[in-house]
């Protein structure tokens, strides 16, 4: 895995043992099952994440209670290639309701060999954020973000083996 932290962008990557079809799939339709529970702006814990694969869909939360945490817009849907998304928390990990004040991150998918991929993220525009964005890099580019989620997206293929 690399990373890498521009002034209002962060780029991480990994490859991973899976058709290029496969990785889209997995990422999109099983997202949840990466994603840290802990990373949990409801109330109650999460019973589900759900990312509705279509361009006007969301990345939301769900809770136990029923409750709904929106935090991602689903911008651009082109599978298996790639999928962008908004980024819509604030620096202060919040929901951010103004589409102005979001970033965007972007998934490529690119097929190395045929069971090979490359999945690729660039988080960008993290200076929309206004005051505190550099907390948003700092996080997402961390220990706890973008690493963690492609390191658990990736054990999924290594558990299948």
């Amino acid at each position: 895995m690399s990373i890498q932290a521009a002034d209002t962008s962060v780029r991480t990557s990994i490859v991973v043992e899976a058709p290029i079809s496969r990785a889209f799939k997995v990422f999109t339709e099983d997202f949840g099952s990466f994603k840290p529970a802990e990373h949990n702006m409801l109330k109650v814990a999460i019973a589900e994440t759900v990312f509705e694969p279509k361009v006007g869909g969301f990345l939301y939360d769900r809770g136990v209670d029923g409750s709904v945490c929106r935090w991602a817009r689903v911008l651009a849907y082109d599978p298996p290639n790639s999928v962008l998304l908004s980024w819509d928390i604030s620096p202060q990990w919040q929901v951010e309701d103004d589409p102005l004040k979001t970033s965007e991150w972007e998934v490529r998918f690119i097929a190395e060999t045929p069971h090979r991929t490359r999945v690729e993220i660039e988080h960008r525009n993290l200076d929309r954020h206004g005051e505190g964005w550099q907390g948003v890099r700092e996080g997402v580019a961390g220990d706890q973000g973008w690493p963690l989620y492609l390191q658990r997206y990736a054990n999924l293929f290594a558990k299948q083996r």
